[in-house]
């Protein structure tokens, strides 16, 4: 899924780092914001306009767990299942969530670019649990059933605002 680079863009983000490769990480960051992940057609010319090789931007984009190389939905879904979250039973809103989005644990992102679900192991709020957060607001005592209106809600706002 090879999207198409706006190398206008890119050339801005790196004049705004005086191309300075010591600013790697704010480069790459401001990229994902464009893009929501970080598409590798980008390394070969960040590597060329920083003078330094492929293989380094490719270790800083995987050293770092908030980089992703795959593309993400416009929504992104962090469900929580660490002790508190798994005891309190997130299993079955982590199911519901898959079963509603048409995702497995080896696909998480929506066909339509949508959603993108993410399991993780603590949100730092476990006297909330089980707790979703969803484009970086926090929804404590998750339910199948609340989890399944939060996506409907999420839909028809989408479709409210396209229209």
């Amino acid at each position: 899924m090879a999207e198409e680079l706006d190398y206008d863009a890119l050339e801005e983000i790196l004049q705004r780092h005086d191309y300075d490769k010591t600013n790697i990480i704010s480069i790459l960051q401001e990229t994902q914001g464009i893009y929501r992940y970080l598409p590798r057609e980008v390394f070969p010319l960040f590597a060329q306009k920083l003078g330094i090789s492929e293989a380094r931007i490719y270790g800083v984009a995987t050293f770092y767990e908030n980089f992703s190389l795959e593309p993400k939905g416009r929504h992104i879904i962090k469900i929580c299942d660490g002790t508190a979250c798994h005891v309190r039973k997130s299993i079955p809103v982590i199911e519901e969530l898959r079963k509603i989005l048409d995702l497995s644990p080896e696909q998480a992102t929506t066909k339509d670019m949508m959603f993108t679900l993410e399991t993780v192991s603590c949100l730092g709020a476990c006297g909330l649990a089980p707790v979703l957060n969803l484009d970086g607001k926090v929804h404590a005592a998750m339910t199948p059933e609340k989890a399944r209106e939060l996506i409907a809600n999420v839909r028809e706002e989408d479709s409210y605002a396209c229209n």
